[in-house]
């Protein structure tokens, strides 16, 4: 009986995580494009039983635990940008062109190769700077509502040592209760679900600063990390068949003030890991249940943002930011994990915080544009032909085939870094490495790790294997790899 209930529980817990920790994001988001309230609680009921029903769907149809939820970069990303031209009509267009544009991508596979082709930290870097804003909200909270917000970050801090799935929830009812006890009056609404249709209008500003952004932060912020998760736990999934549900139901909520539905990241692990059941073909019976929770939950948007509301929009945020803390984390460090990229990253990141709004595109998109014409500048300085590199340091280049004399290549210390001469330095195509000395990426440092192992992109960086000492160094023609045979 207890495996019985198992995966019904887990479905449970994650229906109630994946509602409680960001639904405050969604409804922040939705007002930020011009949502009145009616018009918030219809989009939070539409992105609770699209994702609902999708979920129900794939479990049954693939007996995969195969969890969706809404996009919760994506409602970060709509606080970023703020009202568009055309106002909330053309924000629900924006979500419309969206969804279309998942369910092609699910039909064309070419298309989410290409989403897939856009380098990892640049995308990285637009995410983050779509998070920051709203993660400085807990500090603003503390300085504008102090009473109110310590005791939610106390409590955020506690059970995030101690039990870190419920920490945002427990966050989110110390808030409903400070406000509760704060707020003389009001009304938290009744009971019935709140449906708003609004026709939806097509602006070029709204496609090209919102759709778009929009359809890249939800397939690689959620739907490539939701594969991944699942790959994670050994299940092959139907991503083409998810990519088509899930963008047929954001297109159908649309309408609804729904903005977009996607594979679950966050919440993905409690669904298909081993607590949900120790039988794997067992778990989709989780994700079947928590599709099920989170439509019944969805049913309460029109008290949940009532409730919201009633309170300063700083502690609300301040609850978002801290569900977004982590998201935040992951995507820093994976912008500037590649020493090559950092700059392109650290770019997109900065324009993309910044908010700014030209020809009424977000910042979203500038961010990424910027990031990407840095990345093509500092490409465009290779040498043709040669895989040559410029260095960060002097311009050095590396290439297969010219003279790398001992005393000027450089010997990797502990922590495995080789320096680059200021003048350049190049890796002959026979060359004897010894003391792990490492070629000359883009970035000007050669990164060799305690293995002494190093990949060879294109860009030229030298490969160096535990028995290379002593033993010759052999470059392809392209420069991406290294053979080391030993004497």
């Amino acid at each position: 009986m207890a495996e019985r209930l198992q995966p019904v529980l887990a479905g449970v817990v994650t229906a109630l995580v994946g509602f409680a920790s960001s639904f405050t994001v969604v409804l922040a988001g939705l007002r930020a494009v011009g949502a009145d309230e009616a018009q918030a609680a219809s989009g939070l009921l539409a992105v609770s039983v699209a994702s609902g029903l999708c979920a129900l769907w794939l479990g049954l149809r693939h007996r995969m635990p195969i969890a969706v939820a809404w996009s919760t970069p994506g409602a970060a990303l709509l606080v970023a940008t703020g009202p568009v031209p055309g106002g909330w009509p053309a924000a629900v267009g924006a979500f419309l062109v969206c969804g279309v544009l998942i369910v092609a991508a699910g039909l064309f596979p070419a298309l989410g190769r290409a989403v897939a082709a856009i380098p990892g930290p640049v995308a990285a870097a637009m995410l983050a700077g779509v998070l920051l804003p709203l993660c400085t909200a807990p500090v603003r909270a503390l300085v504008e509502v102090p009473r109110l917000a310590v005791p939610v970050i106390v409590t955020w801090l506690v059970l995030h040592r101690f039990a870190r799935r419920w920490a945002v929830p427990a966050a989110l009812v110390v808030a409903v209760a400070a406000i509760a006890v704060t707020t003389s009056g009001g009304s938290v609404g009744g009971l019935r679900p709140v449906v708003e249709l609004t026709p939806p209008t097509f602006t070029v500003p709204a496609v090209v600063g919102l759709a778009l952004p929009l359809f890249l932060v939800t397939m690689a912020a959620q739907n490539v990390p939701g594969t991944a998760v699942l790959r994670g736990y050994g299940y092959r999934p139907p991503l083409g068949s998810a990519l088509r549900v899930t963008g047929l139901g954001s297109a159908l909520g649309a309408p609804v003030g729904g903005h977009a539905v996607n594979l679950a990241a966050i919440t993905a692990a409690l669904a298909a890991g081993p607590d949900a059941h120790p039988d794997p073909d067992r778990r989709w019976i989780a994700s079947v249940t928590a599709g099920v929770g989170l439509a019944l939950l969805g049913l309460g948007a029109g008290v949940a943002t009532a409730l919201v509301l009633l309170s300063p929009p700083v502690l609300i945020e301040a609850v978002a930011g801290l569900a977004l803390l982590g998201a935040l984390a992951t995507a820093v460090s994976s912008a500037v994990a590649e020493p090559e990229g950092r700059e392109a990253a650290v770019v997109t990141f900065v324009v993309t915080a910044s908010g700014v709004s030209l020809f009424g595109v977000g910042g979203a998109f500038w961010g990424l544009l910027a990031g990407w014409l840095m990345l093509l500048l500092f490409r465009a300085r290779r040498t043709p032909g040669t895989g040559a590199v410029a260095g960060a340091a002097g311009d050095g280049t590396v290439a297969a085939g010219g003279a790398l004399p001992h005393d000027r290549a450089g010997t990797a210390p502990h922590e495995g870094v080789a320096p680059v001469p200021p003048d350049g330095a190049a890796v002959p195509r026979d060359a004897t490495v010894q003391d792990d000395v490492a070629a000359v990426p883009g970035a000007g440092v050669a990164a060799v790790p305690q293995d002494d192992v190093a990949a060879v992109p294109r860009d030229g960086a030298a490969a160096v294997s535990p028995d290379a000492e002593g033993g010759d160094a052999r470059w392809r023609d392209d420069g991406r790899a290294a053979q080391v045979t030993r004497r």
